[in-house]
């Protein structure tokens, strides 16, 4: 009984200062009175529904089987990044490795995709300070001479 006491003093006390400076009818602040109650009755427990985590499409080991692909957890389709797939679905890779207990380094492109990708970058001169010629560093051209 204390605890209630305790709850019914704290809800008027929400209540009446809401309602002070507010024109509110006499229904609006018995709904407020319900809802204060209610929402302070609920603080500290434990939410009744779980969210149940999904059953993977797929293994991890058969997920990263190919390197030319990656198997999605989702719905078992490959793809060559899943970034944009599993963002269709409302998830950050961060979200889909905790959702499908997949562990922090599991890949979200395929292997031979980002060995595809990280040579293109180098031929265009991408990840070179200013100053470098492609192909090498000053460094190791000095140190011949």
């Amino acid at each position: 009984m204390n605890q209630q006491n305790e709850l019914l003093e704290l809800t008027a006390q929400i209540v009446e200062s809401n309602v002070e400076g507010a024109a509110m009818s006499a229904d609006d602040v018995g709904a407020l009175i319900r809802t204060v109650y209610d929402t302070l009755s609920t603080l500290g427990q434990e939410p009744e529904e779980t969210e149940a985590k999904p059953e993977p499409a797929v293994t991890v080991r058969k997920s990263l089987s190919n390197p030319d692909h990656i198997i999605s957890m989702i719905d078992g389709k490959q793809y060559k990044t899943l970034k944009r797939h599993i963002g269709t679905y409302g998830y950050t890779p961060e979200q889909y490795r905790k959702a499908f207990n997949l562990p922090t380094d599991y890949p979200m492109v395929s292997a031979n995709y980002s060995v595809q990708r990280a040579a293109m970058a180098k031929s265009i001169g991408l990840g070179r300070k200013p100053g470098q010629k492609a192909g090498g560093t000053k460094k190791a051209a000095t140190a011949t001479a």
